[in-house]
């Protein structure tokens, strides 16, 4: 989110264009690393997780679903027409929805953080 804001401030079509594509490639280590904390935290929790555990899953389902559904195909389509260098109104609504999309997923990351916290510090 950081590149895409630093990138759209910088004015300059090939940045934005370079920021899309190594935000494309990023993805090929982001999403095996959160799926990789899924499922060790499926692991750790059992079958039948109860409290901040159970919480943190049903965060964990919105992440993912957002990630997959909203996030991905955004991240083509953005690099795709940066790529191309065109830069319309579909192009800065998409990016919109990416940020909006990318703000909730971190908002929930931090409060899985924070319960993760708590949740050490009770053992």
């Amino acid at each position: 989110m950081v590149s895409t804001i630093v990138s759209e401030l910088s004015e300059n079509p090939l940045t934005i264009a370079a920021t899309k594509q190594a935000i494309l490639w990023g993805l090929l280590v982001l999403v095996p690393c959160l799926a990789f904390t899924g499922l060790s935290g499926y692991q750790i929790a059992g079958k039948a997780p109860r409290g901040l555990m159970l919480t943190k899953f049903k965060r964990m389902r919105v992440i993912g679903i957002n990630g997959i559904c909203i996030l991905v195909p955004c991240a083509f389509f953005l690099a795709f027409r940066a790529a191309e260098l065109k830069f319309g109104w579909p192009f800065y609504g998409i990016q919109f929805l990416e940020l909006l999309a990318g703000s909730i997923n971190l908002v929930l990351l931090g409060m899985n953080f924070r319960d993760g916290l708590r949740m050490s510090r009770s053992r």
